[in-house]
């Protein structure tokens, strides 16, 4: 796994212990850092810090393509999924498109449901059709 897919996997467990725990995701995070065992990425930071920022705005797209779901139904695993590669995909335009899409749906295969990694693998490449229009 590259430096930047443990990162993003890193990302995933502080977004999905928060969601658990009932924390602030950015609390979660200042506590791994502070421990920094193991160490936390920067880029690891950079989503959880840019999944806080935008959650409003990202939720609601979720919300609005995501046919036939709501986050609530959603398994949190893929809430989280979902939350951190639409991130990635919308608000880092130095990553690659493809890969932030191939790398969320890598870790949906790894980490939830059989039908996860489709899920995911629709919603984010409709994220990247849509991304031109969407008032971000």
């Amino acid at each position: 796994m590259s430096a930047r897919g443990k990162a993003r996997r890193r990302a995933l467990d502080i977004l999905f212990e928060a969601e658990a725990r009932g924390e602030d995701a950015l609390k979660v995070l200042a506590e791994r850092l502070e421990r920094a065992e193991p160490p936390v990425n920067e880029y690891t930071a950079a989503i959880v810090e840019g999944v806080c920022r935008h959650r409003a705005r990202i939720d609601e797209l979720i919300t609005t393509y995501a046919e036939g779901w709501t986050l609530e139904r959603m398994p949190a695993v893929d809430r989280n999924l979902l939350r951190g590669g639409t991130y990635e995909l919308l608000w880092m335009p130095d990553v690659p498109e493809g890969v932030v899409i191939s790398e969320w749906v890598g870790l949906a295969s790894e980490l939830s449901t059989d039908e996860s990694p489709q899920f995911v693998n629709g919603l984010l490449a409709r994220f990247k059709q849509l991304k031109p229009s969407l008032a971000l």
